[in-house]
């Protein structure tokens, strides 16, 4: 049998499968139930959050044999050609390949034709933010007054590239990241299926590589797979595969830096390089494990926090949260956090990384000075 990729084989088929975004699914759901029906919808969000699958489902939707519902049969002609990809009313175009007017106006002369197979017409226009200032112009009186027959459904991962006059005249819904919890659980889920055993700690570092985006978590864990015959996969060796620090060397890292030793931060900076790991990961790491560290410091604070069964790792951190001020780890994450926005700027990520490190010094240093 041929191989299918596992971001196709586990995409959702219908709004229960979708993951993370329960409120936004509830809407959709009863809009369609009560027949509330908008002609034109916007989603945005990152990449890898579901816009394509949950324009997909409400294609079905919309054109069940059944009638208009949240529960698609996906037996029926109609249900099986959308989940086939050749259902001839379910429109699927890239803006990013079509951004001239000149393909708009003849995507728009169709759409005075009515549907052929199902109930509606479905435009189903991906990455619109590409269009061209022209292009949008050309969709404005369409999707304003369409047809009864016809319904647009756009997607878009910078929303803010979009003019007004566009999202003001569909059903905006933003889609939220995906929480590293609901990755994780839905991993998890997912392998016992498949009679795959992965060790929860693998599918947390995988979690929180992905930064919210479910389709980054399936393409990460496929190449997790590729490592090892037997799924015998090991902490260290997942790590060096994704280019990321596992938490023993983010938190030897995070300790020299509390200690201000800064010969010691830049050789472990220089074993990063030596190991292939991204220096943008080892940011977003450390913004992380400082937030975690504010997080025990404030529980401490409100004694609530309960140090009996800890792990070695955690009596570190404990240790560590009662030796450093409140107002100095949150400086040290001010000064992580805008220098990752900043770091495709330097003339090399190693020299963007040491930069950021050194305000941290020279900010401990001032302090000791005070």
């Amino acid at each position: 049998m041929e191989y299918q990729i596992l971001s196709n084989k586990w995409r959702p088929q219908n709004f229960d499968q979708i993951v993370g975004h329960k409120y936004i699914i509830r809407i959709l759901k009863n809009s369609l139930d009560l027949k509330r029906i908008h002609q034109s919808w916007l989603f945005s969000g990152i990449h890898g959050i579901g816009k394509t699958t949950i324009a997909r489902i409400l294609a079905k939707s919309l054109n069940c044999e059944n009638g208009i519902t949240s529960k698609p049969c996906r037996i029926c002609k109609n249900c099986v050609s959308i989940e086939k990809g050749n259902f001839l009313d379910f429109i699927e175009l890239d803006a990013a390949s079509k951004t001239k007017v000149e393909d708009i106006k003849i995507i728009l002369d169709s759409t005075k034709y009515p549907p052929i197979q199902g109930r509606f017409k479905i435009y189903l226009i991906d990455e619109i933010h590409m269009l061209s200032k022209n292009s949008f112009n050309a969709l404005l009186k369409i999707l304003e007054e369409p047809p009864k027959y016809i319904k647009f459904i756009l997607a878009t991962t910078h929303l803010k590239k979009i003019p007004n006059t566009i999202i003001s005249r569909c059903l905006h819904i933003n889609l939220p990241v995906i929480t590293n919890k609901n990755i994780s659980d839905y991993l998890n889920n997912q392998l016992k299926k498949e009679n795959i055993k992965i060790n929860k700690e693998i599918l947390n570092v995988i979690s929180n590589y992905a930064q919210g985006s479910l389709r980054n978590a399936i393409n990460a864990l496929e190449l997790t797979l590729c490592l090892n015959k037997k799924n015998q996969i090991k902490i260290k060796n997942i790590t060096k595969l994704l280019g990321i620090f596992d938490k023993k060397n983010i938190l030897l890292l995070a300790i020299n830096i509390i200690n201000n030793d800064i010969d010691n931060i830049l050789k472990i900076i220089d074993d990063a390089e030596q190991k292939g790991i991204q220096y943008n990961n080892i940011v977003l790491s450390l913004i992380t494990f400082f937030h975690d560290l504010s997080i025990i410091k404030i529980m401490i604070s409100k004694k609530k926090y309960s140090t009996d069964k800890l792990s070695k790792y955690d009596k570190i951190i404990y240790t560590l949260s009662k030796n450093i001020l409140f107002k100095d780890i949150q400086m040290y994450c001010k000064i992580l956090i805008q220098g990752e926005k900043y770091l495709r700027y330097a003339p090399n990520p190693k020299i963007g990384i040491e930069i950021i490190l050194f305000q941290i010094y020279q900010y401990i240093k001032d302090t000791q000075n005070i």
